[in-house]
């Protein structure tokens, strides 16, 4: 392929609860991804980073080194990092610059997205009425779609099962123990159908991604991981949204379909072709439509697809193999990075007692963001 972009180093802070600052973990991360590039700093020609609690990350430079780069900041809620992950591609691939860096890094307090709507320019009364980044904005998606296309709630157990199960695999992820699907199910209520142990949490990391041009993979790497696409998508009128403010007569369908399509287009692939998949699971009904969103299924064939174990590691489509928002919490700004940064280890073969099978080719990350931003990124060996 013409115009490639290959990753040449990744590097992760543990996700959880730590005694630093998220500025901190950032530069942690970067440390991390040099290391695995066999870069040092000065070899960085520019950045992209995001974060949903710190307004200017481009202050880590004070942390690895003032070298006088051009760094520019993201926000785009939960596709934060995805979105730092498009801009530095795209400005590889514009010639501008050879080598690039992409990072994130976030520190939330408990609680952090459940009162301040105006931070995403919606109505303090989003959060009054309980309508912003609750419990209940999931609950209400996960029940509709479940209903809709007849779910149980068994099935949402087992994603949430599996996920804990593959965290207790991953020595970054936040919560490592196992729960079993019975003590997912018999947890307490939190909204139906939507249990205490089916969300994420906030929390805190970092993670970083180093590109370059294709071209200039092998001096750095043996096994360059390229990224073949990464689009971002809005919603359009009508598609069902617990923060839209209207209730149009005809529905559309989530921005994640159309972000998916459009990776699948640029990339020249279909959802057939992908070998193992990050999806976002801020609760577990969100892994469940977001199999059927990026194409990875039929609306409805979730459950037996989980009954049979495809979406284990040594499944025939695994999904969320680091243990996934569940397992690793979310510090929003590293999330979609958190995400590449599993996919690069698998395709690379690198990823240990979580290792995919078969030697995975194709991998696609996705992530949503409320209210109403998704991101579909591709990448292969």
């Amino acid at each position: 392929m013409t115009n490639d972009v290959a990753i040449i180093g990744v590097g992760l802070h543990p996700f959880g609860r730590f005694d630093k600052t998220a500025m901190e973990m950032g530069a942690d991360a970067i440390q991390l991804a040099l290391t695995d590039a066999g870069l040092t700093w000065q070899d960085i020609q520019f950045g992209f980073g995001g974060s949903y609690e710190i307004s200017n990350p481009d202050a880590v430079t004070r942390l690895v080194g003032l070298t006088g780069i051009t760094f520019t900041n993201v926000f785009n809620a939960c596709a934060t990092s995805a979105s730092a992950i498009q801009q530095t591609a795209d400005t590889i691939r514009l010639g501008t610059y050879d080598i690039g860096i992409a990072v994130g890094m976030d520190k939330h307090p408990r609680g952090a997205f459940t009162d301040n709507p105006a931070k995403l320019a919606l109505p303090q009364w989003y959060a009054e009425n309980g309508q912003f980044l609750t419990t209940k904005f999931f609950g209400m998606k996960a029940n509709r779609y479940i209903h809709d296309h007849n779910i149980s709630p068994a099935t949402l157990a087992k994603v949430a099962a599996k996920n804990f199960r593959n965290g207790e695999r991953n020595p970054n992820a936040f919560r490592r123990s196992p729960i079993p699907e019975e003590t997912i199910l018999g947890s307490p209520m939190v909204n139906y159908p939507l249990t205490q142990y089916m969300f994420c949490s906030p929390d805190e990391g970092a993670a970083a991604v180093i590109m370059c041009r294709g071209d200039l993979a092998h001096k750095f790497t043996d096994k360059p991981v390229f990224l073949r696409a990464s689009e971002i998508r809005t919603r359009r009128y009508g598609a069902y949204e617990v923060h839209a403010t209207s209730a149009p007569i005809e529905e559309d369908v989530s921005p994640t379909v159309y972000a998916a399509k459009a990776a699948y287009e640029r990339a020249g692939i279909g959802p057939e072709d992908i070998d193992i998949a990050q999806l976002q699971d801020t609760d577990a009904g969100a892994e469940i439509i977001h199999m059927a969103e990026t194409g990875l299924c039929k609306d409805g064939e979730q459950e037996q697809l989980l009954a049979d174990g495809a979406t284990e590691i040594t499944g025939s489509i695994p999904i969320n193999t680091d243990g996934g928002l569940i397992a690793n919490g979310e510090p929003i700004g590293a999330s979609g990075l958190r995400q590449m940064h599993e996919l690069v280890r698998q395709l690379r073969g690198e990823a240990g007692d979580r290792q995919v099978p078969g030697n995975p080719r194709v991998g696609l990350a996705q992530v949503y963001g409320a209210p109403g931003t998704a991101s579909a990124t591709i990448v292969s060996r």
